[in-house]
C-alpha cells in the first residue's frame, strides 16, 4: 500500500497487545508473544517479519533468539552509514552465538601440537549432526549520510504511533467527510465490571487506585480463555498478564462507580465485542491532542492539568 501505515490500517489475522513501546523491561513475555502469534501462521503465504531496531547488547541476543525461533529463509540486514553497528548475521554466526534465552552451538575443541612443541587450541569443524541454520543473508550497506540515525527514528516513531492511534479512532467517525464529531459526543458501550477482567501491564497499581489508572486510558480489548468469575460487583483483577488474543482497542471514556460500568469507545464491531472479556492497560497513552483538541468543551478540560508537580 502506498503512503504511511496509519493511512491504510488493516485488521490483523492474529494480534496480541504487548502494551509497551520497548520490550527491554520484559523480554521473556515478548518472546512468548512472538511464539503465540507465530503458531497461527499456516505457511500458505510468505511471511515478512519486521524486527526491532534494538540491536545492541541484549537486543542483539534477543534477535538471535527470534531467528532461531522463526527459522527464516532469508534475512535482510541493513547496516548504518559510517558506523559498524553489528556483525553480519551469517548462519554460522547465529549458529555459534548464544542468545538471551537460547544457547549457541559451542565449537568442539581439539588439541594440536605445534612444530615448537607448544600446545595450541583451535576450533574444529562443526559436526554434521549440528548443522548451521539454512538461510540466505542479504546484507545492505547504505551509502548516504545519516541513514539509520537512532535519535531521529525515536522522535518519528512517537509521532507515527500517535498518528496510528488517531487513524484508528477515525473509524468512529461517520463516512461523511464534512461531519467530524468530538469524542465526547459519541455514545459509548456500557460494560459491567463483572463482564471483563482488568490488568495493568507495565507497572504495579494498587487495587484501590485501579480505576484512576483505567479512566480515560487506551486499552486493548482482549479475549482470555478462562471464564470470568466475579464474587462481588467490584472489578475483576488479574494477577498476571495473559498472552491472549487482542481483538482491537478502545478508550475508557468514563467509569460509573454507582452502576459499576465502564464506558468504552471503540470501533470494534459488536460481533467481536461479544468475545471480549479482558481489558489490558499498557504504557501507550492517548495522544494529547485528543484531550485538548475536542470541540465544545467549556472551562477546564477533563483529565488535563497544567499545574503538575514533577517532583512527586
Amino acid at each position: 500500500f502506498p503512503g504511511p501505515p496509519f493511512m491504510h490500517q488493516q485488521t490483523p489475522r492474529k494480534m496480541v497487545y504487548y502494551g509497551q513501546t520497548s520490550c527491554e523491561q520484559d523480554t521473556e513475555r515478548y518472546l512468548d508473544v512472538v511464539k503465540y502469534v507465530f503458531r497461527s501462521y499456516k505457511k500458505e503465504v510468505p511471511l515478512v517479519v519486521n524486527t526491532m531496531g534494538w540491536v545492541k547488547g541484549e537486543g542483539l541476543l534477543l534477535l538471535i533468539d527470534i531467528i532461531r525461533l522463526l527459522s527464516p529463509s532469508h534475512i535482510v540486514q541493513m547496516d548504518v552509514y559510517d558506523w559498524k553497528a553489528m556483525a553480519p548475521l551469517t548462519p554460522e554466526y547465529v549458529h555459534l552465538t548464544p542468545g538471551l534465552y537460547t544457547k549457541g552451538k559451542q565449537q568442539a575443541k581439539c588439541k594440536q601440537m605445534g612444530t615448537s612443541g607448544a600446545e595450541s587450541w583451535k576450533p574444529s569443524e562443526v559436526g554434521a549432526d549440528a548443522s548451521a541454520p539454512e538461510y540466505k543473508l542479504l546484507y545492505v550497506h547504505p551509502e548516504f549520510p545519516r541513514a539509520g540515525v537512532a535519535g531521529e527514528v525515536r522522535v518519528h516513531s512517537g509521532i507515527l504511533r500517535d498518528m496510528a492511534i488517531l487513524g484508528y479512532l477515525g473509524q468512529l467517525q461517520s463516512p461523511d467527510i464534512g461531519a467530524v464529531l468530538p469524542l465526547h459526543s459519541l455514545v459509548p458501550y456500557q460494560v459491567p465490571f463483572s463482564a471483563v477482567a482488568l490488568r495493568v501491564i507495565h507497572t504495579d497499581v494498587a487495587p484501590t487506585n485501579i480505576m484512576y489508572a483505567v479512566n480515560a486510558s487506551w486499552v486493548g480489548l482482549c479475549r482470555i480463555p478462562e471464564e470470568i468469575r466475579c464474587q462481588t460487583d467490584g472489578p475483576v483483577l488479574l494477577t498476571q498478564t495473559p498472552v491472549c488474543d487482542c481483538l482491537g482497542f478502545g478508550i475508557v471514556r468514563g467509569v460509573d462507580m454507582e452502576k459499576k460500568l465502564y464506558h468504552i469507545l471503540t470501533p470494534v464491531p459488536p460481533e467481536n465485542l461479544r468475545l471480549v472479556n479482558c481489558l489490558l492497560l499498557g504504557n501507550i497513552a492517548v495522544p494529547n491532542c485528543v484531550f485538548v483538541g475536542q470541540q465544545g468543551v467549556e472551562g477546564e478540560i477533563p483529565y488535563v492539568t497544567s499545574d503538575y508537580n514533577y517532583s512527586i
